[in-house]
């Protein structure tokens, strides 16, 4: 027997730690079917930071494992790494998650050499997999005709679909599921013979609900399927909503929301399905929603590649307020936002560069509650000069030449985090009308109560830090602030002593570093007297430091609340 040429044995090395990366990865997503069974909530939140931070703990070890086994000059003779990628891809072929093991692999090189020599030779810039695989496929769907009788097939589902835990009202759902499905979709729909639901054979988890996810399809149409189901403890399973609405099932996966834990045995096939039923989304998000993350991270950047090759598009500075510790810029015709960090902020924020880094790290695994964007972070993004409008690039030069910089035809961006682009709240309310405007607000203080009760709190809670989505959800998206609400301490402002006092330019009260006064908000928040009076009528509260207390008692007594993102149709019976 020949012996293994270093090649081959630096790519199975690789290859052994993406293995217990995945298996790891499936056993804590394993787990959230029987966290969902027993409402372990809290469990299910440990869970999810856990997942979130495998990846970068075992992209460590395998590299250190590679260090140990290999000596340096072999290990990190670049010249070698084509023959490593090369034998990477023979070894990777017979796999069912081989574009998974291709990001795992930059992710191995980029660790090893810093995150430089890097091109298509020695990475994989471009995919190698081809867009349609002949892998043997595994049944991952259940599929349903039936045939005009609707309530049998709904209660197949139920049964295909059992618990551990019996459901709380089987007859009762089965009623409200078939009432909602008649009044989502046409009546000749329904009694089209030909009518066929597909369900994927895996149910999705995410805090404290599950998900069947599938679609509806005659021989001409198609709609997507959603049945959200709830662990009412003490009573059983509920089958809580019937969603047929691609708007809606399109922000139940949204990039404000934790990820999914969804058993994929081919996930390709799984996010080929999930685009079938939502054609708007990117599959980089698609990847992401479900844990993949990472990949998420490489399908983004191959889009965003491929965007700058095929167009005229320009870098131009974001519109709206400039940051006081971030800069922002964007492309115009892809929808995304660059933060990088500022070499110097304003004297108003008392933060450093780690603590920026920090808080938007932390946002990664916090649960948003779809309420905070999602973020991928780089390091050393190259872009052609050319591509950048010079008032754009002069800006980033200014105010961060230690992370922008120019080497010869290109620019050289060391670290920044990618977003999706919104419209700036405080833009979008001085061009709404004035039911616009009493939404957004409304929202936007819901937005405010669901972060806090999630034990967030957004520190700068000005309406230029939140977005406005393209289904009208106001997001938080500024993360030098943020803390978790337990930290902060709310006050009431005390009495002054004298009629002098309120006429100050200091108070006459001290003031702790995490000391909040909540009476300060309106004035703070609202320039605008009549945004300002609307506010308080829709979310008064939130000028009342006990109504933070109250959030923060229920969150010592481990409480986790219900956000739901869909919305729920209140119904005789629930």
């Amino acid at each position: 027997m020949g012996r293994v040429s270093p090649d081959a044995e630096i790519a199975r090395q690789i290859l052994l730690g993406f293995d217990d990366y995945r298996e790891q990865f499936r056993l804590i997503t394993e787990g959230a079917r029987a966290r969902f069974e027993q409402a372990q909530w809290q469990d299910a939140q440990r869970a999810s930071a856990a997942r979130i931070n495998l990846y970068e703990q075992k992209v460590a070890e395998t590299a250190a494992n590679l260090r140990s086994i290999f000596e340096a000059d072999v290990l990190l003779d670049v010249d070698r790494w084509p023959h490593v990628k090369k034998a990477y891809i023979e070894q990777i072929n017979p796999r069912f998650d081989d574009e998974l093991s291709e990001t795992w692999y930059n992710s191995i090189f980029c660790t090893l050499f810093s995150h430089d020599c890097i091109s298509d030779g020695t990475m994989f810039i471009h995919t190698t997999r081809p867009a349609n695989r002949a892998h043997e496929r595994m049944a991952q769907i259940r599929r349903y005709r039936p045939g005009g009788d609707l309530h049998g097939m709904l209660a197949q589902i139920l049964s295909d679909f059992a618990f551990a835990v019996p459901y709380a009202d089987r007859s009762g759902d089965l009623r409200r599921l078939e009432t909602q499905l008649q009044m989502a979709l046409p009546d000749w729909v329904c009694k089209d013979p030909e009518l066929t639901v597909e369900l994927f054979c895996s149910v999705l988890y995410r805090n404290k609900g599950a998900y069947l996810v599938g679609r509806i399809f005659t021989c001409d149409e198609q709609w997507p399927l959603v049945v959200p189901l709830l662990h009412q403890e003490g009573k059983g399973i509920v089958a809580d909503a019937l969603i047929t609405d691609e708007a809606e099932v399109s922000i139940i996966f949204s990039f404000t929301r934790s990820y999914f834990m969804v058993e994929v045995p081919i996930p390709a096939d799984f996010i080929s399905f999930l685009k079938r039923i939502m054609p708007g989304k990117h599959i980089a998000e698609l990847y992401t929603s479900i844990g993949f993350y990472k990949h998420g991270k490489s399908e983004f950047y191959r889009a965003l590649i491929n965007h700058l090759a095929t167009t005229d598009d320009r870098f131009v500075m974001a519109p709206g307020v400039r940051g006081m510790v971030m800069s922002v810029f964007t492309l115009p015709g892809f929808n995304t936002v660059f933060k990088i960090i500022k070499d110097r902020f304003s004297h108003a924020k008392n933060v450093s560069r780690a603590t920026v880094i920090e808080k938007y790290r932390l946002v990664k695994s916090v649960d948003r509650v779809g309420r905070m964007a999602d973020t991928q972070e780089f390091a050393d993004f190259r872009f052609p000069k050319a591509k950048f409008e010079p008032e754009c690039l002069a800006e980033l030069l200014e105010v961060a030449p230690s992370t922008v910089e120019v080497q010869g035809d290109t620019v050289l961006v060391r670290h920044c985090w990618t977003e999706r682009r919104m419209t700036p709240l405080n833009i979008y309310v001085e061009n709404a009308s004035e039911q616009q405007v009493k939404d957004a607000l409304e929202d936007y203080g819901l937005a405010i109560k669901q972060l806090a009760a999630a034990n967030i709190f957004p520190g700068d809670m000005l309406l230029k830090n939140f977005g406005v989505t393209r289904h009208g959800r106001v997001v938080f998206y500024d993360y030098d602030e943020i803390c978790f609400l337990t930290e902060v301490n709310f006050r009431y402002i005390p009495e002054a002593r004298y009629p002098e006092d309120e006429m100050a330019s200091e108070p006459w009260y001290s003031v702790g570093p995490n000391d909040v006064f909540p009476e300060e908000f309106p004035r703070f928040l609202f320039a605008d007297l009549q945004q300002r009076r609307l506010f308080a009528k829709l979310h008064g509260e939130l000028y009342d430091a006990n109504y933070w207390k109250g959030l923060q008692q229920a969150i010592g007594d481990g409480k986790v609340i219900d956000v739901f993102p869909y919305r729920r149709k209140p119904e005789p019976g629930r």
